[in-house]
């Protein structure tokens, strides 16, 4: 899905817009490599005029990734006004230096002062990592948020195991199903009969796996009961 959209021409950009309109990640409910896929292909921030969504979405991935420095359209139409006050005070310079005379010693004196929205030269002299870097150790995050959220995901998996004839003993069948030993693989503590035809019930229960586990493998091995067991079916699969 984040391959779809090509970001850096207009047309794609606004459909990447459109599509953005009900959602807040690229895929899914949280931040992902996804979203880092679709960020690094951004050249600047949107416009959020004409790409509101896409706006919203592109500050709130870059605050996720720690970047800084955005430009918005918010400044850039600031500065006619800016401009202006500039020719103002030009009109003005000897006020203008005085005020700056005033404002040197204060600045000298007290170096304790901090401006939280002033510039600190010092410490953005020169960036903590490369842009590449930045975008690398995003998709590694995310990547190892993707594996801890696997590791603990578990499959409920329902099945029907049919026997060959009605003097068949269901439930010393469904204690040798249960025996059967993988790693991962937790099977139901009861189970139930379902009448098929004929006299004939069928077997329906339950188990759970792991996301390394393989339910073909469970019931290849419940097939390998040739003399007891007919068939096995597959009924549902619900990630819990």
């Amino acid at each position: 899905m984040a391959s779809k959209f090509d970001v850096s021409q207009t047309k794609g950009l606004m459909a990447f817009n459109g599509y953005m309109g009900s959602r807040s990640y690229v895929e899914g409910w949280q931040y992902s490599a996804a979203d880092s896929e679709v960020f690094a292909k951004f050249t600047g921030c949107p416009d959020a005029k004409k790409a509101a969504h896409a706006y919203r979405w592109y500050v709130h991935i870059a605050a996720i990734a720690g970047v800084r420095g955005l430009a918005s359209a918010a400044p850039a139409a600031a500065a006619p006004a800016a401009a202006g006050k500039k020719d103002k005070k030009a009109a003005k310079k000897d006020k203008k230096a005085a005020k700056k005379e005033e404002k040197k010693p204060a600045k000298d004196d007290d170096d304790d002062d901090f401006d939280v929205f002033g510039d600190d030269d010092e410490e953005e002299e020169a960036p903590k990592e490369s842009r590449a870097e930045m975008l690398e150790r995003l998709k590694r995050e995310a990547n190892e948020r993707l594996v801890k959220k696997q590791a603990k995901q578990r499959t409920l998996v329902a099945i029907e195991v049919k026997p060959w004839d009605t003097e068949q003993d269901l439930n010393e069948l469904w204690k040798k199903i249960t025996a059967i030993k993988q790693e991962g693989v937790k099977f139901g503590e009861n189970c139930h009969l379902v009448e098929v035809a004929f006299g004939i019930k069928k077997l329906c229960m339950s188990f759970t796996m792991g996301n390394d586990s393989s339910s073909d493998e469970i019931i290849e091995q419940i097939e390998a009961m040739e003399d007891e067991v007919q068939s096995v079916e597959l009924t549902s699969m619900n990630v819990l």
